[in-house]
């Protein structure tokens, strides 16, 4: 079963704290998580950190992303010791558009 909400998407988001403007709820847009990516804790850090690096796992399931309609198709990348995930949309091996998820424990 896929996971659907609403989030607020930026486009080519350089760091995690990118994703973190103050926003209005009406621009937030439908997502849909196609797939969940669970890196470990080191190479979610530098995922976050330097999300204009090429990443192979954003290259391997970029297919599976893009618009279908009005809903964002996306990857949920995220680590097992964090509540934070972001999503992201990626272009090749790089990421296109991306937010941020915060989730309760």
């Amino acid at each position: 079963m896929s996971e659907h909400g609403f989030a607020y998407f930026i486009s080519n988001p350089r760091q995690i704290e990118d994703l973190m403007r103050p926003h209005l709820l009406e621009w937030e847009r439908e997502y849909e998580v196609v797939k969940t990516i669970c890196l470990s804790e080191m190479d979610f850090e530098n995922f976050v950190t330097d999300m204009e690096a090429d990443r192979q796992f954003l290259e391997d399931n970029s297919a599976l992303c893009g618009k279908n309609g009005a809903e964002i198709r996306c990857l949920k990348v995220t680590h097992k010791e964090s509540s934070e995930s972001v999503l992201v949309v990626p272009d090749g091996s790089w990421v296109d558009i991306a937010a941020l998820l915060l989730e309760m424990r």
